[in-house]
């Protein structure tokens, strides 16, 4: 299943959150959650953007069926993960500066991952055409 092998690959991405300054926790509560969203974006743009382009290189992607990804595509993902680990621990330290500490986790492990294959496959089929 594409889920646990995801999750596998959150496992590499290792993300060890610490807890944040008490002053940036405060003034991260004081922003309404519209302008915490429009803070996090960036960095979610651009670790997708990175699994995305790693994949679009990769010579072994294939469109995946109409449907929805595959489970090479999942594979594929998890393979290729490691080569962003960068740009995702950046958006999870995003959300936790922004939703506090642990929300990053939470968010990749959860929303993240469920909608990764997805927009991999569509982003990615455009880019290797």
């Amino acid at each position: 299943m594409i889920v646990s092998k995801l999750a596998a690959a959150a496992l590499v991405v290792s993300v060890a959150a610490a807890p944040l300054p008490e002053e940036r926790e405060t003034a991260a509560r004081q922003l309404s959650m519209h302008r915490k969203n429009v803070v996090v974006q960036p960095y979610q743009r651009r670790a997708t953007d990175c699994i995305v382009r790693a994949v679009a290189a990769d010579g072994r992607f294939k469109d995946g069926p109409a449907d929805g990804p595959s489970n090479a595509l999942g594979d594929l993902i998890v393979e290729l993960m490691p080569q962003c680990a960068g740009p995702m621990r950046a958006m999870i330290e995003a959300y936790d500066r922004n939703f506090g500490a642990g929300a990053g986790e939470a968010f990749f492990m959860g929303p993240y991952l469920d909608l990764l294959p997805r927009t991999i496959g569509e982003r990615a089929a455009g880019i290797s055409r």
